[in-house]
Parts: C-alpha cells; structure tokens; sequence
C-alpha cells in the first residue's frame, strides 16, 4: 500500500500532459520526480533476477545490448513564437469606377444620387494606391464593385455619416483598440473650385480609406487584431469570420452609423465592465499615493518587523468599510509599534480572508501585492487592454449558462440564469506545463475513473525507472497495454518504442483523478477533476498541476452540470464501479486566461500574469500596430 500510496502522489504531481517529442539523449538512471516521491529506490531493488519478460513481437535485449538501445527521448511542451502580423493589402481600384450591378444586387445597393457628383468621385477611383487589412481591402473592393454609389462623400463634401463614423474610430481606445489603425485624412471644407479634378481625387481617396478604416474596425472589434494562434500553441480558437462586405451595405443603409459600429463590440456584460474599467482608470490617473512594503518582508504572528505600520496601512487603504468597521478599534488604538500582536493578527486574516487568500495572518508575497494595492493605473490599464483583446477570442455573448475556468485567479465560476452561482479553487498548470486557452463544450462526468497516463509522463517520468525496472508498473497497480492487448510491465521492452504502449490507473481511493472528472474532449486532453491530495488548494498561488484543471469542489461542479443534487453524486461514486454519465445538455467551458476580470457584482480584479502571456500579447500588438502603419 505504500507504493501505491507513492504513486498516487506521483501522479498527481504529473496529469495533464500533452507536447511533441524531442529525442534529446537523456540518462536512464537519473532521479525523476517519481523516485524522490518514492524515497529513490535504487535499481538493484527489482524483483526479477533474469532478464525482463518480453511481449510477443518485442526482442530480448542482453545488458550488452541494452548498452547500446536508442537514448532515452524526451517530450516538450509547445512554445512561444515570434509574432508574425499580417501585412497591408493594395486594393485593386481600376475596375470600380463602373461597377457591374445586376437586377437583384442592384435592389440591395445603394441608388444613385443625381447631381451630387458620385460619378466624378468613383471617375477617380482607378488612379488611387490605397493599402488596407487584407480581408479589409477585400471587402471594399467587393462592395464597390457591386454598388455604384458612395458612402460618405455627398455634394463634395464629407456627410453626416462620415462625420459620425470618424467620431467613433477616433474613440477607438476607448474599447481598448488604437485609434491610429482607423486613421482617415478629411478633405478640408475649402478648396480650389478651378481644380475639381484634384477635389475629385481627393474625395476618393477619402471614401475609399474610410471604407477600409471602418472594415478594419469592424474586424477588429468582433474578433480582435491579434490571431491568438500565432502568440503560442498553448493558445487554440477557431478565428472568427466577419462579413465585412454585408457589414458596408447595412451601414450605407443605416441611419445610425455611430449606433451600428459601437454595437459590432462584444455584447456581454463582461466586455461592458472592462470598458467601465478603463474609462475610470484613465480618468483617475496616476496620483493616488501607493502603499509601500520592502521588498522580501516576510512577518509571522508573534513577530517583530518595522514595516508593520505599512502593513497596517496597507489593511485600511485596500481594505472594504465592513473590514474597518469590523476592527475600528484596533485600528485607531494602532500606535505604530512593530510588534505583530494578536489583535493585529485578527486584522489581517480578516483582509486576507476578504481578498481571498488563506487567512492565516503570515504576511508574505501574496498579502503584500493584496496591501499594496496590486498594480499601479498604468499597468492596470494594460491588463485590461489585454483583457478586451483577449474577450474578442470569445463569444460575444458568453451565455447564460456555462462554466468559467480563469487560470491567473486559481478559480472556476459556474453560471446560470445570466448569473455566477457559485465559485470555487482550483489548481492549474504549472509555467512548465501550461493550461491552455480555448473554449469547449462539457459532455460527460465520469465517476471513479481510470487516469489514462500521457505519452509524455510516460516517456518523461517513467521510462528512464521502467528502463532499469520493468515490473515498476506491475507492483504500482497500474495496466499497461500494448496494441490494445493487456500486458504485464515486465512483459515489455522498455528500451524501444513506446508507441502502441497504453498505461492507465484502475480507479482507487489513491486514483490521480480521484472520485470523478468531468470531460470537454479535446485535442490537449484537458479535463476537470478531484484530486486526493487538497493541501494545495490552500495555497495562494496554485500553478501546480501538468496541465489539467483540479477542482477544490468537484462534486458540486458535477451536480451543476448535471443538473442534479451533491448527494446523488456521492451515491454515484459510492457504487464503486467506474462510470460515465452525459451532461443533459452541453454546456460552454471557457478555459481562460485573464489578468483582469470582473468579479459576479462587476468590479474588475487583478491577478498576477502567471505564465507571463500579457507579455506575449502585448509584443503581438504591438507587430501589429508596426505592420500596418508602416505601409499605410
């Protein structure tokens, strides 16, 4: 039993994996993570005398041979990438100046304005060199070519849906895009009436950049600038499509262009609490006084450490009303003094408690950053930004019901009805293996299940142990496989490949995966589950895992999605027996990643970039913003 016990610690330390193989040569009889949790049992401590047994196919290898078998591979996990943005497109201008409208295309495009000067303007068309967004140029192209009149320009001179479509680009940052992607030169009011041909170019130019910029917003607006593919694999969305061309024919139509274009930007409530956000962080700016704690200040109770009267300070500028009311006297009986005492105490863990950390009164990293006020306007205002690029990635609208996963927060949020339910901890990759960012539907919860070992784990963690011990697996208690035919471990000829080679945990109280897990099948076999190990949903950061997500309370997320109650899941599990059961109806699964997010009453919160993706994000943009403005 307590190998068994070993090996379920192991595991835990090791779900959730899936990266490519590198064959970089590794030493077979290097400690792995699994021999320290074991108490590194050494080689000579196997149980067969002989050679390992080998399965039908497999060779026998002597220890000469052995020698020489091929190094052991290695598995790795996506990467980061060097951001590659799109470049500009040169719209092919020549053939819209006498557009082909058919019958039926002609009753949907816009009609001819006599005597405001329309052909002269679409006359200077074919001289034009204007570059655009690819799927932008596109768009504008097709839209003229099958429309003969114009959008913005009427009587020679800019109307009244130009003028409304400039004022919104030009609030582009107010939704966290740059106004200088939407950029469009007017034409000025007063000119020389001797040259209209020049005035003619002029308001071309005009109609068609505007065309484009407002194209350019559109997309940009519904699915973001940044292809979030290209930023790393551990990042995986179907990119929207947009119809920018049917986008151009409702707004020649609409009689609220302003309406029309603020309206493309996501619809959730979500989105709409970013933007409160950001507008009200620009509009504080940067003048609040910040806390300040030395850095390294750790302080326990019964302690001793100057920097207590900064803490404290730290308590009543972050803390809420309630808090200080809570504990009014002993804030105003606070002298100053840097002994930590026990009313002390009492004051912290309750704003520990309050911003949702382990209440414990220890006074390290986490409580700090919480004391300090986390980040400073500017980099809040990046987090944001971030954060609105990234909400673009998502439905509009994110449902009533689904569930969200926030991998920077350590937390999973069940919605329904339009609203957050309940939310609980959870641990999720670590920086070496990271959990993903897609969205998912959930099918199926699983009770007392097999833990499918990865390839990965096993290449990584078992092999180099299975190389000098074959039967390691036997005596664990796990199945191995080959081909789909059941095998003892020692069967297998651990020194060749591992392709064909299956290894799973029969469910057990010692399961990886504990009592249940609950499914969204796709391609990085990331899943929810238990886990029997619940010390680190005590800790405040909880990137721990090899990729899958533990849920602090799994079977209330089961009984959720299920649609029924905590107790039926507990006699589920009581039958012992492994089990699937479909969720009624799919639900949504948001596996995300946000550095700010609004809370279920719509306050934004911060949490720390723990894989460092803004980062990435940001570099992305910012390749963006370089690739369209130097050939605009």
């Amino acid at each position: 039993m307590t190998f068994l016990k070993n090996a379920a610690l192991t595991a835990l330390m090791l779900s959730c994996t899936v990266a490519a193989v590198d064959v970089t040569p590794a030493n077979a009889q290097s400690i792995t993570l699994m021999d320290m949790l074991r108490g590194k049992r050494s080689r000579e401590q196997r149980t067969d005398n002989g050679l390992p047994g080998v399965f039908p196919g497999q060779s026998v290898q002597t220890p000469a041979m052995q020698a020489e078998s091929r190094p052991l591979p290695k598995v790795t996990g996506p990467r980061y990438y060097t951001y590659k943005a799109d470049g500009l497109k040169t719209l092919a201008m020549t053939e819209l100046s006498d557009p082909v409208v058919t019958g039926s295309i002609g009753a949907r495009g816009l009609a001819p304005l006599a005597g405001n000067g329309n052909d002269d303007v679409r006359r200077a068309f074919p001289g034009l060199t204007i570059r655009a967004v690819g799927e932008s140029a596109k768009a504008v192209q097709d839209f003229y070519a099958r429309n003969d009149g114009l959008i913005w320009v009427a009587n020679g001179f800019p109307n009244a849906r130009a003028k409304a479509a400039l004022a919104v680009l030009a609030d582009a940052a107010s939704v966290g895009l740059d106004p200088e992607d939407y950029a469009v030169d007017v034409p000025p009011d007063s000119f020389d009436r001797g040259d209209m041909l020049a005035r003619d170019r002029a308001l071309a130019k005009f109609e068609v950049k505007l065309s484009a910029a407002v194209a350019t917003y559109v997309l940009d607006t519904v699915r973001g600038r940044i292809d979030p593919n290209r930023i790393s694999g551990y990042h995986d969305f179907a990119r929207k499509t947009v119809n920018l061309s049917g986008a151009l024919g409702v707004i020649a139509r609409s009689g609220d262009v302003a309406a029309y274009l603020r309206s493309r930007s996501p619809s959730g409530a979500h989105f709409k609490a970013l933007v409160a956000e950001l507008k009200a962080l620009k509009a504080s700016g940067d003048t609040s006084e910040r806390v300040s704690i030395a850095d390294g200040t750790l302080l326990k109770p019964g302690q001793s450490n100057p920097e207590l009267a900064n803490i404290v300070k730290g308590v009543v500028k972050q803390g809420s009303d309630a808090l200080k009311t809570d504990h009014s006297v002993t804030i105003a009986t606070y002298a100053g003094t840097p002994d930590y005492t026990p009313e002390l105490v009492s004051l912290v863990e309750a704003f520990q408690q309050e911003k949702g950390l382990k209440p414990d009164g220890v006074i390290g990293a986490a409580t700090i950053r919480k004391l300090v006020g986390g980040d400073s306007v500017s980099d809040r205002i990046a987090k944001v930004e971030a954060a609105l690029e990234q909400a673009r990635w998502l439905p509009a609208d994110l449902g009533g019901r689904y569930v969200f996963i926030n991998q920077p927060a350590f937390m999973a949020y069940y919605h329904e009805n339009g609203a957050e339910q309940f939310a609980m901890r959870t641990v999720v990759g670590s920086k070496a293996n990271q959990t993903y960012f897609f969205e998912d539907e959930i099918q199926t919860v699983e009770f007392n299940p097999y833990w499918g070992v990865p390839q990965s784990i096993i290449i990584n963690e078992m092999l180099p142990k299975l190389r000098s011990d074959p039967s390691y697996l036997d005596r664990m208690g796990y199945e191995v496989a080959v081909g789909g035919r059941a095998v003892p471990s020692s069967s297998v000829n651990w020194h060749g490949s591992t392709s064909g080679v299956s290894v799973r945990q029969p469910p057990s109280g010692d399961n990886a995966l504990g009592e249940l897990k609950i499914l969204f099948p796709n391609s990085h076999a990331i899943y929810m589950h238990d886990t029997p190990s619940k010390s680190f949903f005590k800790r405040d950061m909880r990137a721990l895992s090899h990729g899958c997500v533990r849920l602090s309370e799994p079977r209330k997320m089961a009984a959720a999605v299920l649609g029924t109650t905590v107790e039926h899941i507990g006699a589920e599990i009581a039958q012992g027996g492994n089990k699937a059961v479909s969720v009624p109806e799919r639900i949504p699964v948001y596996v995300s990643y946000f550095t700010a997010w609004p809370n279920k009453d719509g306050k934004v919160e911060y949490f720390d970039d723990v894989y460092g993706r803004d980062d990435y994000l940001r570099k992305a943009v910012e390749a963006t913003r370089a690739a369209r403005h130097a050939q605009g």
